[in-house]
C-alpha cells in the first residue's frame, strides 16, 4: 500500500526529468534546421500552429469537465503566450542560433533564480533579512546571475578539441555551420547570451503567471491549447514583419520538416502540458529546479550532432549556477522543515505533508 503512494509522488520528478532530456533534444534538432537556412520566424509559427491542431479538439471535447471560458479568462491566456511562447521562444531560437544548445542549456538554469526574485517581488515567497537561510537564499539567486555572467562573458579553452559534426546526407546542400563562425566572435556569444536570459526571464514570468491563473482555471489542457493557438497569432504577426521573403515559407528539407514536427507535439503539446500539471500540483520553483539537468544533456548532444565545441567558461560558469541554485533550494527546504516542526496541533501524515516549494503556491 505504501508503494503507490510514493509511485505518484515520484511521478512529477520522473516527468520533469524526461522533459528536460526532450528539451535539450528540441533545442539540438532547431539548431540543424536552422543552421540549414530555416527561418526562426516561420518556424515557429508552424510548429505552435500544428500544436494548437492538435490540443484545440482535446479542449472543446473536456468542456464540460472544464470552468467556462470568460473574456477575463481568455485576455490572461493571451498574456500567457505572449510571455511565455512568443516571447521566449523568439528569444531562445535567437539566442541559439547565435551561440549552442550548450550555451542555451547553461543559461536556462537562471530561470530558478529569476522564479525566486519574482516570488519575493509579489510576496509569494517571504524574505526575513536578518535569517541566515533567507541570507543564503539571497547569496544563492546572486551566485546563479554571477554564473550566468561567467558563461556569457568568458568562453576560455577548447575542452577536447571539440568533436567534428556529423555531415548530412545530401551532400549537395550547404553545411556550412553558422554557429562555428558565430562562437569565433566573442560579441556574438554575448548577444546569444543576452537573448537567452531575457528567454529565461520569460520562462520563469510564464511559470509565476501559470501558477496564478491555474488555481482560478485548474484545466492545463485548455491552458495550454489557447496558449498555443494566441501563440500562433501573435508568432505570425513576428514572422510577416521580421520574415519578408516568401520562398522562407516553404519546407523543402526533411530536417526542417521532422523540427517543426517535433516542436510541435514534444516542445508545445507535451512539455508545455506537462509543465502546466506540475505547476499546479508542486509549484513554478518546483519546475524550475530541473532546469541544471539540461547543461550535460545538452553538452554531449551539442558536441556529438552539431560539433559545438565545449569551452571551459561554459563548465566554470555551469557549476557556479547549480551551486547558487542549490544553496537556495536547501535554504527554502530548511525553512519549510522548521515551519512543519513549529505547527501545533493535528498530526500530518507523509501524504498529507506539503512537498517541497509547494506552499507558496497556495498562498493567498
Amino acid at each position: 500500500m505504501e508503494a503507490r503512494p510514493w509511485l505518484l509522488r515520484s511521478l512529477p520528478v520522473a516527468a520533469m526529468v524526461a522533459i528536460e532530456c526532450l528539451d535539450v533534444g528540441l533545442t539540438t534538432l532547431s539548431k540543424a534546421a536552422m543552421s540549414r537556412g530555416m527561418s526562426r520566424f516561420v518556424f515557429l509559427v508552424y510548429s505552435n500552429a500544428l500544436a494548437s491542431l492538435l490540443l484545440l479538439p482535446v479542449s472543446f471535447i473536456q468542456r464540460e469537465k472544464r470552468p467556462p471560458l470568460t473574456f477575463s479568462v481568455l485576455c490572461k491566456f493571451f498574456f500567457l503566450a505572449l510571455v511565455g511562447i512568443t516571447t521566449m521562444q523568439n528569444c531562445v531560437f535567437a539566442g541559439v542560433s547565435y551561440s549552442s544548445p550548450t550555451l542555451a542549456s547553461a543559461m536556462g538554469n537562471l530561470v530558478p533564480a529569476f522564479t525566486f526574485l519574482l516570488a519575493v517581488s509579489f510576496r509569494i515567497e517571504k524574505l526575513n533579512l536578518r535569517s541566515s537561510r533567507s541570507q543564503i537564499k539571497i547569496l544563492g539567486t546572486m551566485v546563479s546571475i554571477c554564473g550566468a555572467l561567467i558563461v556569457t562573458l568568458y568562453k576560455g579553452p577548447v575542452i577536447g578539441g571539440g568533436i567534428s559534426a556529423i555531415p548530412y546526407p545530401d551532400e549537395s546542400l550547404p553545411t556550412t555551420q553558422p554557429s562555428k563562425a558565430l562562437l569565433a566572435g566573442v560579441p556574438n556569444w554575448v548577444i546569444g547570451g543576452m537573448f537567452l536570459a531575457a528567454a529565461s526571464l520569460s520562462l520563469a514570468t510564464w511559470n509565476t503567471a501559470q501558477a496564478a491563473v491555474l488555481k482560478s482555471y485548474p484545466s492545463e489542457v485548455t491552458l495550454v491549447s489557447f496558449c498555443c493557438f494566441f501563440g500562433t497569432l501573435q508568432s505570425a504577426v513576428v514572422a510577416l514583419i521580421a520574415e519578408r521573403d516568401l520562398k522562407a515559407w516553404k519546407l523543402g528539407l526533411s530536417i526542417e520538416v521532422i523540427a517543426v514536427i517535433y516542436t510541435a507535439i514534444v516542445g508545445n503539446v507535451v512539455t508545455f502540458c506537462v509543465c502546466s500539471w506540475c505547476i499546479h500540483k508542486k509549484g513554478p520553483t518546483f519546475v524550475a529546479m530541473f532546469k541544471p539537468l539540461s547543461i550535460g544533456i545538452a553538452a554531449i548532444m551539442g558536441a556529438i550532432f552539431l560539433g559545438d565545441a565545449l569551452h571551459v567558461g561554459s563548465v566554470v560558469g555551469a557549476v557556479v549556477i547549480v551551486a547558487g541554485f542549490y544553496g537556495v533550494i536547501w535554504a527554502m527546504s530548511q525553512e519549510e522543515e522548521d515551519g512543519r516542526n513549529c505547527t501545533s496541533g493535528e498530526l500530518q501524515s507523509p501524504s498529507q505533508k506539503t512537498p517541497l516549494l509547494e506552499s507558496h503556491v497556495n498562498i493567498n
